[in-house]
């Protein structure tokens, strides 16, 4: 049976201003990012998402500001309230067309085996560099309280290894791809995903662990406590840099084994 695939929505709000409420830009960029989450399926139609004071928490806001923004989902049918219960999802992903007149999904034009047998090195460290500075960047502002934990987390194991080359890469990847869940972008998640995918292909994985010698996993090492504590510390613009560094590194390392 093939799985069912959904539709990336933009906000309701974006094409219909007949029930926008007058909200303050905070209320309404916390409305977007809890939309962007229920888009993504992290909160299925019908459950419980956390408690205002939760959420409070994890964006560091008032539950008087969380209030209005969820009570602004709520005129957009995207969220139901109800009293002494909590808020419910009552929006439904819309399934993608899979019939001929539909688009072809643009994943379909190549598998990841063609991409990692066609791309060079050089091609997928362009694409890197253009994605991870601005990949950091709004992880670095979005990342909620419960992402930077993760994040820890991720980082404490990486310091934990001194030469194991194959667990070193596969955490290596995984702290990215946190950053990369951490930006509450579905777009962005998905076209990381592929790099990663890419990446985990036989033929880049190999030369990938040859490269990392002691002293290059140490190096990574401090670049991502340092990356860590910028993003801990919302610091945007020290943040992008280091990410601008672990990648031109990154690229060296391929145009030296190309």
């Amino acid at each position: 049976m093939m799985s069912e695939t959904y539709e990336l929505e933009l906000p309701p709000w974006i094409d219909d201003v007949s029930r926008h409420p007058l909200v303050t830009p905070r209320v309404k960029e916390i409305a977007t990012r809890l939309f962007a989450r229920l888009a993504s399926g992290e909160f299925p139609f019908g459950t419980r998402i956390p408690a205002e004071r939760d959420l409070a928490d994890e964006f560091g806001d008032s539950r008087a500001t969380i209030r209005q923004a969820l009570e602004f989902l709520s005129i957009y049918g995207i969220v139901s309230r109800r009293p002494g219960s909590g808020t419910f999802v009552s929006y439904q992903r819309r399934p993608s067309r899979t019939n001929g007149s539909a688009a072809q999904s643009p994943s379909s034009y190549l598998s990841v085996d063609q991409l990692a047998e066609t791309a060079s090195p050089f091609a997928m460290n362009i694409a890197g560099s253009i994605l991870a500075p601005e990949m950091t960047r709004l992880a670095t502002i979005y990342m909620s309280t419960r992402d930077i934990a993760d994040l820890q987390a991720q980082l404490t194991r990486l310091e934990a290894i001194v030469t194991e080359s194959d667990a070193f890469a596969a955490l290596e990847e995984e702290f990215m791809m946190t950053i990369a869940r951490g930006t509450h972008n579905s777009l962005i998640v998905a076209m990381y995903a592929i790099l990663h995918e890419v990446r985990g292909h036989p033929q880049w994985a190999a030369a990938r662990r040859q490269a990392l010698t002691p002293a290059k996993i140490k190096s990574i090492q401090l670049l991502f406590h340092s990356l860590f504590d910028a993003i801990e510390r919302r610091n945007v613009e020290t943040a992008v840099e280091i990410m601008k560094l672990y990648m031109a590194n990154a690229h060296e390392e391929m145009i030296y084994e190309s």
